[in-house]
């Protein structure tokens, strides 16, 4: 009988199986992939690595940070930019960063406008009174603007590679984020997708890993979870049963589903997980012949394939672009003249030699990508899984308090879990 079995090796559950076994408790780590990092992957293409999930952190981002610091594990700078690119009103636009910038910024203030007021505490979601904007879309809101079909556009440009559907997304979790961000949605976009992890994600998840002491299961999905009062059952998907004191759920909101879990969780914890959180989004990697000048380019979701894209590093003589799609079923991954065709639409000449991408839509073990909840969901459902359920804790960037949808909220939950079942541990041994 282990202590603590922990379900799910992506950073929360790293981040919860090493605390929980530099505290000396036994300790077995499930996951059903054969790599630990859940949506994080650093993996290999055009002979180097890339990272085809979540990349970013900063040094605003306290949990991740922590670790960085750690472990010694810097911050790689980004490549400067020079140019940008944004389709409007079905018009291409280029101009320098600073110009766009001046052509979005007063669109984007508007929109979240609100966002310190709705969340003049963003550490503590219990103090914000969102019993009304929580019924908001992010189609209701840009809606309610009274914008030109150029500024709609615009606006959807700045916001596109974190919608994948304007009607299905929650408003308040873009105030919520500009709110932890100082109010300012530029702040929020540096932090969330611009400095890489020298070395990748997986130095980092490797660091973690290493000093753990935790026992790590791989190609073991778990399928029930089971909560007796004096223990927790898990049974994997071969039909083992292993009984534990405590056990930490650390997979994505939307595979939960997969998994039996009991007693019952809440009702709208439930209502959530059936429902599940919309992003079905996909980064494609692009390999573009030649050292071309560093760009961005932004389309609003579902006027264009590609929605937002980058140059991100030179490799070989030739330049790497990240490429974010809103919606993963409007282009194939890794059809190279498909994702050639739509960079075109903002450089007429560029030449894509080769592509590449990760199913994140179709992962099993994932079922979508990055967290954006639906009306109601961020304030009301996120929070009672951050709660034990008896013996059984949640843990993950999709239920984070305050680094929801990315690594620093993963490592915030699995330290949380950690520490709600040492507390626990140590009151059984009393």
């Amino acid at each position: 009988m282990y202590d603590v079995a922990v379900i799910g090796a992506g950073f929360a559950g790293v981040t919860a199986a090493r605390d929980l076994s530099l505290e000396g408790y036994s300790v077995v780590l499930f996951e059903g992939r054969d790599r630990i990092g859940g949506r994080t992957f650093l993996g290999e293409a055009f002979g180097r690595s890339v990272e085809f999930g979540g990349a970013y952190a900063h040094w605003t981002q306290p949990h991740v940070w922590h670790e960085l610091k750690r472990y010694e594990i810097r911050l790689a700078t980004p490549q400067a930019i020079g140019k940008s690119y944004w389709l409007a009103d079905g018009v291409v636009h280029s101009g320098t960063p600073a110009e766009h910038a001046g052509v979005g910024g007063p669109l984007i203030a508007r929109c979240l406008a609100d966002a310190r007021a709705r969340f003049p505490q963003p550490f503590d979601l219990a103090a914000a009174d969102a019993g009304a904007i929580e019924k908001e879309t992010l189609a209701d809101r840009i809606d309610s603007l009274g914008l030109s079909p150029h500024d709609r556009d615009v606006l959807g440009g700045v916001m596109a590679s974190l919608v994948h559907s304007e009607s299905e997304q929650g408003i308040t979790q873009f105030l919520f984020w500009a709110a932890v961000a100082f109010g300012s949605w530029s702040a929020f976009l540096e932090a969330a997708g611009h400095w890489p992890i020298e070395g990748g994600t997986r130095r980092l998840l490797d660091a973690i890993a290493g000093e753990s002491k935790a026992e790590l299961r791989l190609s073991t999905p778990v399928t029930a979870i089971e909560d007796d009062g004096s223990g927790v059952v898990v049974t994997t998907g071969k039909g083992e049963r292993l009984r534990v004191r405590h056990s930490v759920v650390a997979v994505p909101l939307n595979t939960l589903s997969d998994v039996a879990i009991a007693p019952p969780l809440a009702q709208p914890v439930r209502a959530m997980i059936e429902q599940k959180q919309p992003m079905k989004t996909i980064k494609i990697w692009a390999r573009v012949r030649g050292e071309i000048e560093p760009f961005t380019a932004s389309a609003p979701t579902g006027k264009h394939p590609i929605n937002t894209a980058r140059t991100e590093y030179r490799h070989g003589g030739d330049t790497l672009v990240v490429c974010f799609c809103s919606d993963a079923a409007a282009i194939d991954g890794r059809d190279r003249e498909a994702v050639q065709r739509a960079l075109r639409l903002f450089v007429p000449d560029i030449e894509v030699v080769d592509v590449a991408c990760h199913d994140w839509v179709n992962d099993p073990f994932s079922q979508g990508t990055w967290v954006h909840h639906r009306p109601g969901d961020l304030t009301r459902a996120a929070p009672l899984m951050r709660e034990p359920h008896g013996r059984v804790h949640f843990a993950g960037g999709d239920i984070a308090a305050l680094g929801v949808g990315g690594i620093d909220g993963a490592i915030e939950t699995g330290a949380k879990a950690a520490r709600d079942i040492i507390r626990a541990l140590a009151g059984e041994r009393d």
